[in-house]
């Protein structure tokens, strides 16, 4: 199993935005790609000044053209793709949800995901334009084990990835547009390493590049080795998964096993 997180810069231009992807794609299957996953909102860069309304006339429906250029590309390549967009809500008429796409080798689409925890920190509020997702997170069956899907700021919150163990990720994927800034950087490569470590899971991070988002996209495995990391150009990472290795670091790290539920009032 080969698995390419591929870092984008995105533009205003949703129809060049969607070529890219299609370039990348394309190139991370020629490098023996199973899974490629995309930044999180990379159907479009709208800058949070531009006003509510914004979100609103950019964002399209799971069947419209961006999501179906994605899922022609999938099946034409016969891989797994993950990317964020921005998908309308019928009598909207200002903000649009986050959504992750979940496409199948043949183009389906496996799961769509709306993001639940909004970037309200670090003086954003993303929840001026963007609708908060309502229905958790549930982990996706594959041939090569259960995958869970993150986005971004909830890599914050341990209480998802840990739900997402317990129903028997092996995977967690988390397309990201992570905002730069003072000790930021710092905040996404701990956390990421955190969330694999503590759920002995792999973790594949893409993060957009450019506009204001600090890239570093990673690979990470269940005990916390980066397997590949993106500086702050435009590229691929890509890494062959050894799926034995979960197992391995499960019966000398039994940490999710060990959980003592009864202690933790949450």
């Amino acid at each position: 199993m080969k698995v390419a997180a591929v870092q984008l810069k995105s533009s205003s231009d949703k129809r060049a935005n969607l070529q890219k992807a299609k370039e990348y794609i394309k190139k991370a299957k020629g490098l023996g790609a199973d899974f490629v996953l995309l930044p999180e909102m990379y159907m479009a860069f709208l800058h949070p000044k531009l006003g509510q309304s914004r979100y609103a006339e950019i964002a399209e429906p799971l069947d419209g053209p961006f999501v179906s250029g994605l899922a022609e590309c999938a099946r034409e390549n016969q891989v797994y793709v993950i990317c964020g967009i921005f998908e309308s809500k019928p009598g909207e008429n200002t903000r649009s949800y986050n959504t992750t796409v979940f496409l199948g080798r043949n183009g389906e689409l496996l799961q769509s995901y709306h993001k639940t925890h909004l970037y309200d920190a670090f003086n954003y509020k993303e929840s001026d334009s963007i609708i908060p997702g309502t229905v958790p997170q549930e982990v996706i069956d594959t041939e090569f084990g259960k995958v869970g899907l993150m986005v971004c700021y909830e890599v914050r919150f341990p209480e998802i990835s840990r739900r997402l163990a317990m129903k028997g990720a092996d995977f967690l994927f988390i397309p990201a547009a992570w905002v730069d800034g003072v000790m930021k950087e710092e905040h996404w490569k701990i956390l990421l390493r955190a969330r694999a470590i503590e759920n002995t899971v792999y973790v594949f991070a893409a993060d957009q590049i450019g506009n204001n988002f600090s890239g570093q996209s990673m690979i990470i495995d269940p005990m916390g080795v980066v397997k590949a990391n993106a500086g702050e150009e435009e590229t691929i990472i890509i890494s062959e998964i050894d799926l034995e290795r979960i197992k391995r670091v499960r019966d000398k790290l039994p940490s999710v096993a060990d959980r003592r539920a009864e202690f933790y009032d949450l």
